[in-house]
């Protein structure tokens, strides 16, 4: 009785596709790797930039300030300069979020949950399309058309509730304000949290839902007990995105705002406010030398804001995610 061995050509091809894919998942990792490690090599890249550029702003004496930077207050330190510029920024970027927020949930919401199919997807698509919108339209659409149609609207505001803080002041007669700002800027980062949060609704657990309506849960109880839940973290991220793009916003603030650089919560008065963007886009022509390294300080302000609110955020979301619907 003979046996035979059959020839090893088969292990030995899937020994060789093994290797191949191992050399292909080596490949892939390293890229991987590799794109992460770009993403740190470019933030750390820009902020050495921005602390070289602005290290002689920084240790300059506020009399060498004065000199080579223009409309520089005397005996004022770059700390105090810049300070009316970040409150103006942190101001401007608070009102949108505070304006879009609530518009932007209500408006994923109905796209999500009560809006049909066909209505759905138009809405969305109409909402998408606003966030291709360049912003200097949003700028000239804010200082030729919404400003005029505000104006008497902010003026009822300071007649009828100027006790509250802020709308007290002189009301702008051409409605150049930060409330202005304000509304363009809600309007602006809008479909950002709107898109996001839209899809973060739609992917609640039907089973959630069901659960709610076997229960006898109205549509609303359902979405106050299993979407909103589920969808908490989803929406503060959105808001985060929001309003790390109202903090960076610069045309249409500079075309809008009349400037100011003060501490005042005057949002319906003129030339009280100026944010730390337009302000940059505005001097910039006409600074040289040390005025430039001011202008890099001003920038470096708002790198570091805009990396506080992102790890505040990640924070945020990270301790609601053990409250979440999600789990």
């Amino acid at each position: 009785m003979t046996t035979t061995v059959s020839p090893p050509a088969k292990s030995s091809r899937r020994r060789r596709s093994g290797n191949t894919d191992r050399g292909f998942n080596r490949v892939f990792r390293w890229i991987a790797v590799g794109a992460g490690a770009t993403i740190l090599a470019v933030l750390a890249a820009v902020a050495l930039f921005l602390i070289s550029e602005a290290w002689p702003a920084i240790t300059a004496s506020p009399e060498e300030l004065a000199a080579g930077v223009p409309r520089y207050p005397e005996d004022t330190s770059l700390l105090a300069y810049l300070g009316p510029l970040v409150f103006g920024t942190v101001l401007a970027a608070v009102l949108a979020l505070v304006l879009a927020v609530p518009v932007a949930m209500g408006i994923a919401l109905f796209i999500s949950h009560y809006a049909p199919r066909r209505l759905s997807q138009v809405l969305g698509a109409l909402v998408d399309l606003l966030a291709a919108i360049p912003s200097v339209i949003y700028g000239l659409w804010g200082f030729f058309v919404l400003a005029p149609v505000l104006t008497p609207f902010w003026t009822w505001l300071n007649e009828n509730l100027g006790w509250f803080p802020l709308w007290g002041g002189q009301v702008s007669p051409t409605g150049r304000s930060m409330a202005t700002v304000g509304v363009v800027l809600a309007i602006m980062i809008l479909p950002i949290i709107t898109a996001v949060s839209r899809e973060v609704f739609l992917q609640t657990p039907k089973l959630h839902e069901e659960a709610a309506l076997a229960l006898g849960a109205t549509r609303w109880e359902v979405i106050r007990t299993a979407v909103l839940p589920f969808g908490r973290s989803g929406v503060i991220s959105a808001s985060m995105l929001g309003l790390g793009r109202a903090l960076g916003e610069t045309m249409a603030v500079l075309m809008i705002l009349s400037p100011g650089f003060t501490y005042t919560l005057d949002i319906l008065a003129a030339g009280q406010h100026q944010t730390i963007a337009a302000y940059i886009a505005a001097d910039f022509p006409e600074s040289t030398g040390l005025g430039v390294n001011t202008l890099i300080a001003a920038g470096l302000a708002l790198f570091v804001i805009t990396l506080a609110v992102n790890m505040t955020a990640r924070w945020v979301v990270a301790r609601r995610k053990d409250f979440s619907g999600a789990n």
